[in-house]
C-alpha cells in the first residue's frame, strides 16, 4: 500500500484513564473507562472514536459509490455502534452501522452500503476481525 496521509496520535497516562492527542494538535482529549464498565466515565473513550472515525469513514464511502452510481444521498446518515465485550481471555469489538437515506429506494441504499463496506478502509481493516452489521434504516 502507498500512503495517502498517515494520522499520529499519542496515548499518555493510565490507558483508559488517560489523554490521546494527535500530533498536528487538532485532537486532544482524555478519555475514561465508561461507567458502564466499571470506570467514572465522564469523557469520552477508545470505542467512542472508533465509532466516529468509523461513521464518518463508511459515510464518506457511501458518498463515493453513490456518486459513481449516479444516487443523490445529500440527506443521508451513518450512525456507528461499537460494542466492547469479552471475547475468550481477551476482549473483542462489533460494529452495527445504521444507514440512512431519505428518499432512496431501501433496496437500492443495501446495494450502496454493501459496495460502501466493500470501500471503506475501516471495513476492510475490520474485514475478518470484527462482526460489522449493516442495517439500512
Amino acid at each position: 500500500m502507498k500512503p495517502l496521509y498517515t494520522a499520529t496520535a499519542v496515548a499518555t497516562g493510565d490507558g483508559r484513564n488517560g489523554h490521546v492527542e494527535s500530533t498536528d494538535g487538532l485532537l486532544s482529549v482524555d478519555v475514561r473507562t465508561p461507567q458502564e464498565m466499571g470506570g467514572l466515565g465522564g469523557a469520552t473513550n477508545p470505542e467512542q472514536l472508533f465509532a466516529a472515525g468509523y461513521a464518518a469513514c463508511f459515510h464518506s464511502a457511501l458518498r463515493l459509490v453513490a456518486q459513481r452510481a449516479g444516487v443523490d444521498v445529500g440527506e443521508s446518515e451513518v450512525v456507528a455502534d461499537v460494542s466492547l465485550g469479552q471475547a475468550g481471555e481477551g476482549f473483542g469489538l462489533a460494529v452495527g452501522l445504521e444507514i440512512t437515506v431519505p428518499g432512496v429506494d431501501r433496496e437500492q441504499v443495501r446495494t450502496l452500503a454493501e459496495q460502501a463496506h466493500r470501500v471503506c478502509p475501516y471495513s476492510n481493516a475490520t474485514r475478518g476481525n470484527v462482526e460489522v452489521t449493516l442495517t439500512v434504516a
